[in-house]
């Protein structure tokens, strides 16, 4: 270890003793975030007050955090980082399209089981009538059965269930097995647009930074079997606002699925006033089956 002379040599003392680290992967990360931190402090002369302030934010999101919310899950997207690093991971590792996306901080473990075809609403949810259908496809186009998927969305007051004691337990989520068509259908409420929580640390820099909170409004998916790569995906309807201004940065072409506004009977129902109907395809690649850690419980 080496008595710092200046704050030249801080950078190449820290390098060195990152560098004794065992395991590669994490000797490569952590080499790398010391030059581009000290490189990040370099550049913008952050000053004492400044770097008091930054260790403030990162305590305070810490305690914003809770079982029913994700500061840093928040932060991540509003930053572009969860997209970036989605993109970069998926499509061939992001030489092509893909319809993996981003998590988002409201996915739960454990949906409550669902017949396909079912409905998910679990209470009272007013709002116009949808009726989906997502097709999970492999590769080679050839649909996946025994495929098991988690599908949630938030209600038309732009909430999840978690964050409105007015709602069911698990509202608006189930989870679902596909049949040998690969194919999931479930009935819900259309989707809206909602803006994400502005009186947390998030909302605080978005006021900051003049932007607004809202995100498109989206259906979201994860779907895993055994020999798949786990797919995580959002849905964006295309009858929504801020498709091309999302807080999150999460809207890509492949992601975009077509709503459709219907004013005849329903086939099943009847006459139930105009409803709604979303299709989608979305295609898995070969890999390990591994969930993600849930940013709620």
């Amino acid at each position: 270890m080496t008595i710092i002379a200046s704050h030249a040599e801080v950078t190449p003392a820290v390098l060195k003793v990152m560098d004794r680290t065992d395991d590669p992967r994490l000797r490569e990360i952590m080499v790398s975030l010391v030059k581009h931190l000290h490189g990040f402090v370099r550049e913008t002369r952050l000053t004492e007050a400044e770097f008091q302030q930054a260790t403030q934010i990162l305590n305070t999101m810490g305690q914003q955090s809770t079982d029913t919310h994700n500061e840093f899950v928040l932060m991540a997207g509003s930053l572009g980082v969860s997209t970036l690093v989605c993109l970069l991971n998926n499509g061939d590792n992001g030489a092509t399209e893909t319809t993996q996306s981003l998590l988002g901080p409201f996915w739960r473990m454990n949906h409550p089981m669902t017949a396909n075809g079912g409905s998910i609403l679990r209470s009272d949810t007013p709002g116009p009538r949808l009726y989906a259908a997502f097709t999970f496809l492999d590769q080679a186009g050839r649909p996946i059965e025994g495929l098991e998927v988690d599908i949630w969305h938030a209600s038309p007051v732009g909430l999840y269930e978690n964050q409105d004691e007015t709602q069911a337990d698990f509202n608006l989520r189930g989870k679902f097995l596909t049949g040998p068509d690969g194919v999931v259908r479930f009935t819900s409420v259309r989707p809206v647009g909602y803006p994400v929580p502005t009186d947390t640390t998030v909302g605080r820099l978005l006021r900051a930074q003049n932007r607004h909170p809202y995100r498109p409004a989206h259906v979201h998916v994860l779907a895993h079997k055994t020999g798949f790569k786990t797919l995580i995906n959002q849905t964006y309807v295309d009858d929504t606002g801020y498709l091309t201004s999302d807080v999150q940065f999460g809207v890509t072409g492949a992601l975009i699925g077509k709503l459709e506004r219907h004013t005849a009977p329903h086939p099943a129902d009847g006459d139930i006033g105009a409803w709604f109907s979303l299709a989608q395809t979305l295609t898995l690649e070969p890999g390990a089956s591994t969930l993600p850690i849930p940013p709620i419980k």
